[in-house]
């Protein structure tokens, strides 16, 4: 089936007898996109080993008398740009509220940090992801000004609901109520806020809101971005009576974006940024499309081409706070994309909170509770969200990660570091693309005094930095930011030489002492592997690795990528004792024999 028809298909499904319609307008921006835009279509999207990309806000440099995106760019370039190729903007438009994420003009930037143009710049040296905070839109926009006045298009744009309406089966990501009253020129009417009062759902099942986002997403594009985070998508489509949340016609959605950008701009990419459980998680890589001349697995499928990892981060914060890899092995070994051209977005860090939902099924209440404990011990703080019927539970533990991992009132910086930087070396081993928030890359601690800045438990993960401050840090190499930085920066220039680090190469995951994380990455043609090795304890572990059963038994001696020290095999075996939070990445120095 051709994209033009899936998208049909889609949107029939929608938007029933208004589908022809919608289908007509659709093809009508993807043709003026291409007039203005006749070079911009390029090659399929496509990821490999020297893809990691940076999660940061637009202003977290900031310097005087300079706008900050400036200042980004200076940063990136003087210190990143033998490391890092992809950077994550925030939302760097102008807002209202939640540090970008309620949007007051889609198609601005934030005069406060920058302009197009700086934009611009940094696409020269960098590609570029975009969030697009679609499911909801400032208060403050004139698109809800305009819903308030009773004005077309606008007022269906948002969606009121009677409130004696029974919502109780509506999921609830915060503890928050889900309509918020406003007063429009009709009267008083309740509109549905999933997040909070000034961020108003858009009405999704108003074509007219579809197009006018697939017309912005497009216009993204055209300024640079070639990844398009599509924020909170689980949420988009509301249907009362059901959870609201990963509906069909959420995937729907999401097909109809794929299928547009397949035609318009097949060089971009998406990645849904869905915060459930892992099974929920991996559905938005979609349905296959099967190419009938293809023999194994399908290439492609039908909505993104990476999903967040977001199981990944509790599972590692547990594993180093029991100093046990069993929980994380397990989950490991079930890791598979179902397509040639998908992967995992692996982070263990950003700039919300690290989720527990993802963590349901993987770890047990207690063990998760003991995750909640080690945040509040630590000096973190926890946000809720409110069950159906009516108690709340925890959603995410609001806390740096250095900090969780490291207790700020027992510092040891020698080992703090080492403890932090072994985390990253398991993110960075795994099959997928990195995604580093930028506090990681200096082991940022709490920032107490922005939550009492702004009364948002989020904000304690959020500091921006003093340009000028920051360079001094970084200069002083006993101190604790720089030694994380430049620990970090080693493993990010060893990792993108290394095919056996290709998003889509294999891994074999390996269980011999349960202290000791260990995987093997091959390359795409078998021809390099890497064994890699993390200690999540304090204490020294002795691993032995049956090479054999790794299907590596001809490999007779290492080179250890990080400290550039060889090791041998004997009888298809490797016996290491491995120091406190070690990590070792081990090069096949002579590669397998192929009898």
């Amino acid at each position: 089936m051709s994209d033009e028809n899936r998208l049909r298909q889609q949107l029939d499904y929608l938007y029933g007898i208004e589908g022809d319609h919608t289908w007509v307008e659709l093809q009508k921006l993807i043709k003026e996109f291409h007039s203005r835009n006749p070079n911009l279509v390029g090659d399929e999207f496509q990821l490999d080993e020297k893809d990691t990309i940076l999660i940061t806000y637009g202003d977290q440099f900031q310097e005087k008398d300079r706008r900050y995106l400036q200042s980004l760019s200076d940063f990136l370039n003087n210190h990143l740009g033998d490391s890092i190729n992809w950077i994550h903007i925030l939302p760097f438009y102008p807002f209202s509220s939640d540090d970008g994420f309620s949007v007051i003009d889609y198609r601005q930037v934030d005069p406060d940090i920058g302009t197009w143009e700086d934009i611009s710049l940094l696409a020269n040296n960098f590609q570029l992801m975009f969030d697009a905070v679609i499911n909801h839109i400032s208060r403050e926009s004139t698109w809800f000004q305009a819903f308030q006045r009773g004005e077309e298009p606008y007022k269906d744009y948002f969606i009121t609901v009677d409130p004696e309406t029974d919502l109780s089966s509506i999921f609830r990501p915060r503890a928050l109520p889900l309509l918020t009253p406003v007063e429009t020129s009709r009267g008083e009417e309740y509109v549905w806020t999933t997040f909070s009062e000034d961020q108003i759902d858009l009405n999704f099942a108003n074509p007219q809101v579809l197009l006018e986002i697939v017309d912005l997403l497009l216009f993204y594009i055209e300024h640079g971005a070639r990844l398009i985070r599509l924020d909170a998508i689980g949420y988009l489509w509301k249907l009362i009576g059901t959870s609201s949340l990963n509906l069909p016609q959420a995937h729907s959605f999401v097909k109809i974006i794929r299928g547009v950008l397949n035609i318009a701009a097949p060089q971009t990419g998406i990645i849904t940024e869905t915060n459930v459980p892992h099974e929920e998680n991996i559905k938005y890589f979609g349905e296959p499309v099967v190419d009938k001349n293809l023999i194994g697995k399908p290439l492609n499928g039908d909505e993104a081409q990476m999903v967040y990892q977001f199981s990944l981060a509790p599972l590692i914060l547990h594993s180093f706070i029991c100093g046990d890899i069993t929980a994380l092995t397990k989950w490991v070994r079930t890791l598979k994309v179902p397509y040639q051209n998908t992967t995992y977005f692996n982070f263990i860090a950003s700039h919300d909170g690290i989720g527990v939902m993802p963590a349901k099924g993987l770890l047990s209440d207690d063990e998760i509770m003991a995750l909640v404990d080690r945040a509040l011990s630590h000096g973190g703080e926890v946000s809720y969200k409110t069950n159906s019927d009516g108690s709340k539970s925890v959603y995410e533990l609001n806390i740096t990660l250095f900090d969780a991992l490291n207790n700020p009132a027992q510092e040891n910086p020698d080992l703090d570091v080492k403890r932090f930087l072994a985390t990253q070396a398991i993110m960075l081993s795994l099959a997928g693309v990195p995604g580093i928030y930028i506090h990681s890359l200096f082991g940022s601690r709490n920032c107490h005094s922005c939550v009492n800045d702004t009364g948002r438990t989020r904000s304690i993960n959020r500091e921006k930095f003093d340009f000028d401050e920051l360079r001094t840090r970084l200069d002083d190499h006993d101190n604790i930011h720089s030694k994380v930085f430049l620990g970090y920066k080693k493993l990010l220039k060893i990792r993108r030489n290394q095919p056996a680090f290709h998003p889509g190469a294999p891994q074999r995951v390996s269980k011999s002492n349960r202290h000791v994380f260990t995987i093997l990455r091959s390359d795409l043609n078998q021809k390099t592997h890497i064994l890699c090795l993390v200690n999540v304890s304090p204490e020294d572990q002795e691993v032995t690795i049956d090479l054999t059963s790794l299907g590596i038994p001809n490999a007779d001696s290492f080179l250890d990528l990080l400290e550039d020290k060889s090791y041998a095999s004997d009888k298809g075996q490797i016996t290491q004792v491995m120091a406190g939070f070690q990590t070792m990445w081990l090069l096949v120095e002579s590669p397998p024999s192929s009898n």
